[in-house]
């Protein structure tokens, strides 16, 4: 008897697993509509829902530096498959930094490993900035007085901008919103003198409204080709700040399969791959495995970035 209830116990969880989905799926994007990530995300997300035969929903649950998203998810959604949240980099940073309810270790299902991002500086094209070196001078001159919008403290906006100012003997002053939308408006209406963040300035770039002062990837953009990158202005460092898609922990690996699947598939959609492209993102894909092995590392490497810009917790 005992044999009997056990077995008809395990039988609805697989079939679960084996009809899933069978209805509609809530994707967490961490930051507000309208930025780079919100929309870039939609796209895979729209093209995914194809494969999975069910609509993929976006929740967007901006703030935390886009950590709230994921610690809610992490805190409350079941490991169904139906709660599922885009990951950036601070999910793995802000614990080295401050106390956390969560553990990236621990938290959650890792499921795709997408892509990353180009991160540039961006300034009015009415202020007085004309290049890097013109923020540098002032900078030095002004220690403290040259403020950054970034969308929150602990994101690699943030981070990057703060070890750029170390390798520069200058000081800066962040000022943290809850995504690029906000920031865009700051330093639009110069509210802050520069922007850090991803390419969600681009139509304002392109417009000749905000002038990109830098990237921060391995190599000019194509986009951008007047941009110099971090290197060529004297810095040896790249961001890009790669990101993925996690559930809750505990999910069924079977289900984890289906979700993998469905979203490497759309990385081939040639409607995700312009939209990748026009915000210059490039793939970068790694499967669930190789991705829970990709955040034991990044986490490491991160703690000596924090560690030596002092940014780490006091214990």
């Amino acid at each position: 008897m005992i044999a009997i209830a056990a077995l008809a116990m395990f039988v609805p969880v697989c079939a679960g697993a084996q009809e899933y989905p069978i209805k509609p799926i809530t994707l967490i994007i961490p930051w507000p509509a309208g930025g780079s990530t919100d929309l870039t995300m939609r796209a895979i997300a729209e093209s995914a829902s194809k494969v999975l035969g069910q609509p993929i929903a976006i929740d967007n649950k901006a703030g935390g530096s886009g950590t709230v998203g994921p610690a809610t998810m992490a805190a409350s959604a079941k490991p169904d498959g139906y709660t599922i949240a885009q990951l950036p980099m601070g999910v793995f940073r802000l614990p080295l930094m401050q106390e956390v309810p969560w553990d990236p270790s621990k938290d959650f299902t890792y499921i795709i490993h997408l892509s990353g991002y180009t991160f540039g500086v961006t300034t009015s094209a009415e202020g007085p900035f004309k290049t890097w070196r013109d923020v540098v001078d002032y900078a030095k001159a002004n220690p403290g007085k040259v403020t950054y919008a970034t969308p929150g403290v602990g994101t690699s906006p943030h981070v990057g901008m703060e070890q750029i100012a170390m390798l520069a003997g200058i000081k800066l002053t962040a000022v943290p919103f809850k995504g690029g939308a906000e920031t865009n408006a700051a330093v639009l209406g110069q509210h802050t003198m520069l922007q850090a963040d991803a390419t969600g300035w681009r139509p304002l770039v392109d417009a000749g409204k905000l002038r990109l002062l830098m990237v921060w990837t391995a190599s000019r953009s194509p986009n951008f080709p007047d941009a110099p990158t971090l290197k060529e202005l004297g810095y040896p460092v790249v961001y890009d700040s790669p990101f993925g898609i996690a559930g809750p922990k505990g999910m069924d690996p079977k289900i984890v399969a289906k979700l993998h699947d469905a979203f490497k598939k759309a990385l081939d959609d040639p409607a995700v791959v312009a939209t990748l492209s026009k915000y210059d993102m490039v793939p970068n894909y790694k499967n669930s495995e190789n991705y829970k092995k990709f955040v034991v590392e990044v986490t490491e490497s991160e703690r000596k970035v924090i560690d030596a810009l002092g940014l780490g917790k006091k214990n």
